[in-house]
Parts: structure tokens; sequence; C-alpha cells
């Protein structure tokens, strides 16, 4: 087995243009140049993963999602022959958030409803680690016109009790308000979830899948290809919200990370 170190100075550099920003740390992503060169994209692997590769500057490159509970330390990943390419994860600090919640229910579920929330959450699960073998565009418009307000890895309280941290941005709009595609893909799931009310799930390729939640109308269904800037549905408060907003989370290889690595803007 050969091991092989990403060099920094090459990964900044590939951070450039349309690729997400490089940050290798929890709920982030690290973009990796490969020490490949043929013709077509080659097949990576991260654990039991396989990984988005796309093709940049004359030479392919890995976008690795890496989860929020993920330790500091090397990680890697498999290439072909046998070849391992290492790269460290470095240590994120995220911000507490606490809030109220009215609705009890969406703090502490009832027996039945977390018969619902697990049988959800096992969809979302194979949502998620879909793979179409399609070089995705990485270049995200937000997709609703509004300030940014909760941010990505927040460690949540509800009611004083800690839940999940925030595996999502939030954009701060009004009951109503147009949330659109930020690249083009396909819808692969529409539905009424407990804690994320109304929801849309685009596959953009290659593991790279978006999410729109508490919205208060859908406008597409499964199967539909949808373009940048295509009407989605529209903000609202359904499911488990403190009031409208869009709940926007970006799934990479399985693992929820920032959205705003994907935005033109923090670039």
């Amino acid at each position: 087995m050969r091991l092989i170190v990403a060099p920094a100075l090459l990964l900044a550099a590939a951070a450039a243009g349309a690729l997400p920003l490089n940050a290798p740390v929890p709920g982030g992503v690290a973009v990796l140049p490969l020490p490949l060169d043929q013709a077509t994209a080659p097949q990576v692997r991260f654990g039991d993963r396989p990984v988005a590769v796309v093709r940049h500057q004359d030479r392919w490159v890995a976008l690795i999602g890496i989860a929020l509970d993920t330790p500091p330390g090397q990680q890697e990943i498999a290439l072909a022959e046998g070849k391992r390419l290492v790269f460290t994860v470095h240590d994120k600090a995220y911000p507490t958030q606490k809030l109220q919640i009215r609705a009890q229910n969406k703090v502490t579920p009832s027996p039945e409803e977390m018969a619902r929330i697990e049988a959800e959450r096992e969809t979302t699960e194979r949502i998620k680690r879909q793979f179409r073998p399609v070089e995705p565009d990485t270049d995200f418009s937000l997709p609703a016109n509004g300030p940014l307000s909760s941010r990505f890895g927040l460690r949540r309280v509800f009611n004083g009790l800690p839940r999940a941290p925030h595996a999502g941005l939030d954009v701060s709009v009004g009951q109503g308000a147009p949330v659109t595609a930020p690249a083009t893909g396909i819808v692969t799931n529409t539905g009424d979830y407990f804690f994320n009310g109304n929801t849309v799930f685009v596959d953009h390729g290659s593991g790279l899948i978006t999410a729109y939640m508490h919205l208060s109308r859908i406008d597409v269904r499964a199967g539909e290809r949808v373009v940048k800037g295509q009407q989605l549905g529209t903000a609202g408060a359904t499911g488990r919200a403190t009031g409208p907003h869009l709940h926007w989370a970006v799934f990479l290889n399985g693992h929820a990370v920032d959205p705003e690595l994907f935005l033109s803007s923090s670039r």
C-alpha cells in the first residue's frame, strides 16, 4: 500500500474557482488534487463510500465530505492499485444556540411520533447515500434571497435539552418567499417530515445532495430535472421551526457539510 500525503499548497490552489472552499474540518470539505493522470474520472473511496471527483484546471480533484463527529487527525482516501492519499482533519469549535419551541412534542416526541421519526430517518439516510455517476456543478447560488441566520454546526439546545447540531444553513426569509435550486440536479424525494416539515431533496450527482426544509409549498415532484434558479417551492415554518425561514442542507458522500463552502460569496 502506497501512502501519499496531500500537499497543502496544491490544496489551496484547488479551492479556487467553481470548487467548494477547502475546509478539512468536522462538517467541512477536503478538496484534494489527485496524483493521477488519466482521461476518465478515477474511482475514489472514503471509508466505505464513493466520493465526488471533478475535473478542475486540467487535473482530477476529489471532494470529501467530513462528518461533524470526525475527530481531528489523519484520514485517508483509497485510490486505484492500493494507493492511499492521506490528509489531515483540523479541529473546529462550533458555538451553542439555545432555542424555545412552543410545540413540546417537537422536543420530546411521543412513542408513536418516534416511530415516524425513525422511519423518516431511514428514508433520508438512503437519499443521502445516493451516488449518481455524474460530475456535479459545485458553483452554487444561495437558494433564497435573504440574510443568513443560524449557521451550520451550531450546538443546539431546545427548551433546555441538548439536541443534534444544526446540520444546515438557515436563510431568514418570510412566509411564501421563493426557494430555488442552487444548481442543476434531479429531484429525488419530496414530502412532509416530522422535524423538517415540507422538504425537497435534489441530487446534483456524485453523492452531492441538497435539501430544502420547512417549506410552506412544494412546486416540484420526484424525478423532475431542475436547473439553477428554478423554483422548488416557497419558504415557511412547517416541522420544527420557530418561524418562517429556509433550512438548507448539503450532503457530500453521505455527510452533512457546511453549505457556505459552496457559495461564490464565501470565496
